[in-house]
This record gives C-alpha cells, sequence and structure tokens, in this order.
C-alpha cells in the first residue's frame, strides 16, 4: 500500500520541521510549505491525501488555503493548526469543510491520533464502494465532498447501481457519523403507515396504536436519514416531508406537539423528478428542497472498469459465505460477463456470481453456470455480430444516425433516448448539441428544442 502524503503548511520554518520529523517518523510521505501560495503551486502539481496547515501566515491564511485546496481537489482532508485566539475562527473552518484543528501547543500523540482518524476515512471509503472506473472515483470525490456539510442530498441512478450505498458512505463520512443512519425505502411501505414509520404515532392515534412510537426523524436524531425511492410518495405526504424539512420539525400522527429534530436527509431515486414535477406528480419546491446537493451514481455499462474488481470483490464475498472452493473464472465466462450490459447493474452482477458459485461443478466458474440472459445477450458481442460502416462513410455519420433513430422512436424523449444508446441522459444532450439535431415542428419544419428538453433528467 502507498504512504499516505501530507502537505504540511507553516510560515515558520522551525515548525515545518518539527511536523516533518514527526510525520516521516511515522511512516508519511511529507511535503513541507513555507506559504499558503507555496502550498497551492505544490498541490497543482500532485495530489495529496491530508495537509496540515497554520491558521495565521503571512499573506493567505490557513482558512482561505483551506477553500482553495478544497476547490482545487474536493477530496484533500484539511486540519488547522491554531492559537486559542483564533478558536472561533477555527470552528468557522470546520462548516467550511476542514475535518478538524488542533489547539497549540498540541501533543504529539494527539495529532497523530487526529490524522490517523482523518485517513482512516478515505480507507473506510476504499472499502466502502469498490471501483476501478474514473466515474466511480469522480463520485467518491463527491461523497467527500457533501458529506462535510449537513445539506440534504439527492442520489440518481439505475435500480441496481448502489445508491443506498452512498448514502451509507456519505454518513460515515461526515460529522454525524458516530450517530444513527437510518434507512427506509419509500416504495416499499403502504402510504397509510408511511407516515407513521417516519414521523411515529400517538397511544391510540389509530386502529392498532396501543403505544407511542417514534419515526425514523425521531430515532435518526442528530444521525442520518436515507428515503430511497422518494418519487413513488403521493403528493399528501410530500407535503409532510417538505415541512419536515423546511421547518426541522415533526409532528406524530395524532400529536399535537411539534418535535425538533436534526437529520441529515439523503434521498434517493431511478426517476426522472423533473419530468414528475412537470406533470405534477411531485411538488417543485420538494424537489428543489432535496436537490441542494446531487450525485448522479452511473450504471454498470458505463464504468466497465469496475466489472473485474467487482467480480474479484463478489467472489471473495460469497465463497466465504458459502464454504465454495470457486477461485475464479474460465476466459470464456469472464469474457461473457465483461460483454454483457448489465441493465440491473451491480446489484444483478453480484446475483449472477452469487448462483454461478452455487452450481460451479470445478473451482472455476464456466459459461454454462452464468444465467440464461446473461449467456444469450453476451453472445452477439462475443461473436462479433456488429458490422463496420461502408468504406468512406464517415463515423460521425453513423452516430448521428444512430441518435436520430433512438430520438424519433421515443418521440424526441432524451432520458429514453439515452437509455436505448446506453448513454447518459447528458452525454446525450452534448451530441444532440453537437449535431444540431432538434425536434421536428409538427407543422413539417424543424423547431428549437423546449426548454423541456434541454433539462437534466434530475
Amino acid at each position: 500500500m502507498a504512504r499516505k502524503s501530507i502537505l504540511v503548511v507553516d510560515d515558520e520554518k522551525s515548525q515545518r520541521d518539527i511536523l516533518e520529523m514527526i510525520l516521516s517518523g511515522e511512516g508519511y510521505d511529507v511535503t513541507p510549505a513555507s506559504s499558503g501560495e507555496a502550498a497551492l503551486r505544490i498541490a497543482k502539481e500532485r495530489r495529496f491525501d491530508l495537509a496540515l496547515t497554520d491558521f495565521k501566515m503571512t499573506g493567505m491564511d490557513g482558512v482561505e488555503l483551506l477553500q482553495r485546496l478544497l476547490a482545487y481537489d474536493s477530496s484533500i482532508i484539511v486540519i488547522l493548526l491554531t492559537a486559542h485566539g483564533s478558536i472561533d475562527s477555527a470552528k468557522e473552518a470546520l462548516r467550511r469543510g476542514a475535518f478538524e484543528y488542533l489547539e497549540k501547543p498540541y501533543e504529539r500523540d494527539a495529532l497523530l491520533e487526529t490524522i490517523r482518524r482523518a485517513l482512516a476515512r478515505l480507507d473506510a471509503l476504499d472499502t466502502e464502494i469498490i471501483s476501478a472506473s474514473p466515474e466511480m472515483e469522480a463520485v467518491k470525490k463527491m461523497i467527500l465532498k457533501v458529506a462535510r456539510s449537513s445539506s440534504t442530498v439527492l442520489v440518481r441512478g439505475e435500480s441496481g447501481t448502489g445508491k443506498e450505498l452512498i448514502a451509507r458512505a456519505i454518513h460515515n463520512q461526515s460529522p454525524r457519523a458516530a450517530e444513527m443512519f437510518q434507512a427506509v425505502n419509500c416504495a416499499a411501505i403502504n402510504e397509510n403507515l408511511l407516515e407513521s414509520e417516519l414521523f411515529g404515532h400517538e397511544k391510540g392515534s389509530f386502529t392498532g396504536a396501543h403505544a407511542e412510537k417514534k419515526g425514523l426523524f425521531e430515532v435518526a436524531d442528530r444521525g442520518s436519514l436515507f428515503l430511497d425511492e422518494i418519487g413513488e410518495l403521493d403528493i399528501g405526504m410530500q407535503a409532510k416531508l417538505l415541512r419536515a424539512l423546511q421547518e426541522r420539525e415533526i409532528r406524530r400522527v395524532g400529536g399535537t406537539r411539534p418535535l425538533k429534530i436534526d437529520v441529515r436527509v439523503v434521498a434517493a431515486t431511478n426517476r426522472d423528478l423533473r419530468a414528475m414535477v412537470g406533470d405534477g406528480r411531485f411538488r417543485d419546491d420538494l424537489y428543489y428542497r432535496i436537490n441542494v446537493l446531487s450525485i448522479d451514481v452511473p450504471p454498470l455499462r458505463e464504468r466497465r472498469d469496475d466489472i473485474p474488481v467487482l467480480i474479484n470483490f463478489f467472489l471473495k464475498k460469497h465463497t466465504r459465505n458459502t464454504s465454495r472452493l470457486v477461485r475464479g473464472l474460465t476466459p470464456e465466462a469472464r469474457k461473457v460477463i465483461l460483454d454483457y450490459a448489465w441493465p440491473g447493474n451491480v446489484r444483478q452482477l453480484e446475483s449472477a456470481i452469487e448462483r454461478a458459485i452455487l452450481l460451479a461443478e470445478s473451482d472455476l466458474i464456466a459459461v454454462e453456470d452464468l444465467p440464461l440472459e446473461v449467456r444469450q445477450e453476451s453472445r452477439p458481442a462475443a461473436e462479433g455480430a456488429f458490422k463496420l460502416p461502408p468504406e468512406g462513410v464517415m463515423f460521425e455519420d453513423v452516430e448521428r444516425n444512430l441518435i436520430m433513430q433512438a430520438m424519433e422512436r421515443t418521440d424526441y424523449n432524451i432520458t429514453k433516448s439515452a437509455k436505448l444508446l446506453g448513454l447518459t441522459f447528458r452525454t446525450l444532450q452534448y451530441r444532440l448539441d453537437k449535431f444540431g439535431i432538434k425536434r421536428p415542428d409538427r407543422h413539417g419544419g424543424e423547431e428549437e428544442r423546449d426548454e423541456g428538453l434541454l433539462r437534466d433528467e434530475g
């Protein structure tokens, strides 16, 4: 494992030397900088896991450095060293994204323990989210960035992409990590019971309410609440949720007394909430309330670099759980898995690997051990069924033709067309602009695509 890299920033050489000696002695890769400006120049040339900076320095102070480092690399962890008179400013720095501050003079053991705790968060995130693709590395960086605040987060992605995993990672990387994480699937609970599940109820408030019950907002107080499939809420429940988020208070079913809450909400959906707002199925005020920060989780077909590492992870996980001596896949089985589109995403891949382990008759998973739909749908790609265009036909012409076919088939619905083509909404939107593809006018000409077609799917 590579050594963790630390950028040490202090305008006093003696302090830099002391910190460099302590941290190098603990095995860290330490780079000193004599000012905030110098630190930024160095940070643009190489990536650091952590920055340890003095608060008061000549020129750029520690808070400004904090903000500029995070703007350049949102995954870097920043710890401030501050004198007693700057404690209030250091606390403000925590709200702006610093991991912690240490008051001078600090104890060596306290310094090292704080650094260990900070770096452990990076290791934990790599353990929670198994990936090797640039797309998921970008998601990890976004998790670290949004985790520092208490604002509501909307996680968007297809079913099976791991939205709850993302929500748990946000909680575990946040200052609320020591508190409760609660999750509820809004589509899995009867709408009549969901209000009681979220807000609780008083004894006798309805038939069967034999005792007082705390809702998940109360149970998760000072922690995080994950609302999965939030697009399935009916309009009445949406209004009650909006009030809880705006007022930071709830009222139990049958209760008259408002209860103050301090809960960080992470919501998730696989639906187009903006389209639902447009046709009146989702409140626009609730949409903007939950979409303060957003994370888009790409489908597995758009991050194929993750498939090999996920295969190895699921092999270890399920051979350990089943005590089967399966050590890998045949080259043919691995090729089939890599060629398949995985419409059910990571959840489907895990299920396929678990099934194959149970059916394998040797220590290697064979093609016949994989689910039928994986074997059948992978075959055309494996056999090279795709044919090159005739000589002289430009690739851009082929691409434009495919996009036009998809748009015509879906009546110029960008979301549906993107799914047909295996692209993200934004990627298809970019290509539409690139090729100048517009929605045909019903009167025979062409018209500019309206605002609704150009908007993100939400």
